[in-house]
């Protein structure tokens, strides 16, 4: 598509900025610019355009039904720009810099916490962490590598296994008492939190326990485990959660073990990097610290007692 009939950016930007406020003088304090400049710079816009953008109204400026429409149009491309350019702006020293997709609460409540280990020794690396929560093309996503949770199944790439998981039901020593749950039967007539990634979860946990219930299925819904432990906490309901995920909150009391019976997942979690791109220095020191991390972790797991 030929280019040359698109406007300057800076009018759009102006443009936008001034439909945003419905202020001339406004836009050009976000913009530092002057108040002269930025209109000088919507008139030739609208003289480009051939419309008329702003109706003067005294003191004030109102959209036309073009202004309206065009705002609708480019404020998605512009929003698309600035992510672009912020992007291409993280690639500075990008030799020293690891690209990684996370899992939102894999990333809060497990790794996050043990990076400073890796910083401390790789001083030079730079890290640039985002969320993802389905596999994606390497090829078209700007990232060296992705914790993945599920099958060591991705397109084009290769998948190491971290750790599995053990999920366990807990919930705050308040709704326990208050419910007066006693056994694993218990569970099937009180309030239920879900990950709705894992329908599954609930039914599994209970025919492991031998409890027969038609409401394994029923319960509030949410689509991250960090979201559950809050509202567990809060108490919301029971939770299944993975183990690793809350050891703080058990050791503080705030959620409590329900139960010694555990559910081993026969999904995990992997390190996923693409299969046909060298890898970088810093990609190769992240993973080989992460793997040692993970196996210090599954150590810990198999020495530690039920709690």
């Amino acid at each position: 598509m030929k280019r040359a009939f698109v406007p300057p950016a800076d009018a759009l930007i102006a443009f936008e900025c001034a439909a945003r406020h419905s202020s001339f003088t406004r836009a050009a304090e976000e913009l530092h610019l002057t108040q002269g400049a930025i209109s000088k710079q919507v008139r030739h816009l609208e003289d480009r355009l051939g419309v008329e953008l702003f109706r003067r109204i005294r003191q004030r400026i109102v959209l036309t039904d073009a202004g309206r429409l065009y705002l609708h149009d480019i404020r998605g491309a512009l929003d698309q720009l600035t992510a672009a350019t912020r992007q291409v702006m993280s690639y500075a020293g990008s030799e020293d810099v690891l690209n990684l997709a996370v899992l939102p609460t894999f990333g809060t409540r497990w790794l996050a916490p043990r990076l400073a280990e890796f910083q401390r020794r790789h001083p030079g690396a730079g890290l640039n962490l985002s969320v993802r929560l389905q596999p994606f093309d390497f090829d078209a996503e700007p990232f060296d590598g992705a914790i993945h949770h599920g099958d060591p199944v991705w397109a084009g790439a290769i998948a190491e296994p971290l750790f599995a998981e053990e999920v366990i039901p807990v919930a705050s020593r308040a709704f326990r008492d208050r419910h007066g749950i006693r056994s694993p039967a218990d569970l099937a007539n009180v309030p239920r939190l879900q990950l709705s990634t894992r329908p599954l979860a609930w039914r599994q946990w209970f025919d492991l326990a031998g409890v027969e219930t038609d409401a394994a299925f029923q319960g509030a819904r949410f689509e991250q485990f960090v979201m559950i432990a809050e509202a567990a906490i809060h108490h919301a309901g029971a939770a299944l959660m993975p183990k690793f995920f809350i050891q703080e909150e058990l050791a503080s009391g705030r959620l409590v073990r329900l139960f010694d019976l555990s559910m081993r997942q026969q999904t995990a979690y992997f390190f996923v990097y693409p299969e046909n791109r060298t890898m970088r220095p810093v990609v190769a020191h992240f993973r080989k610290w992460l793997m040692e991390e993970a196996r210090a972790a599954r150590v810990d797991r198999e020495t530690m007692l039920p709690s």
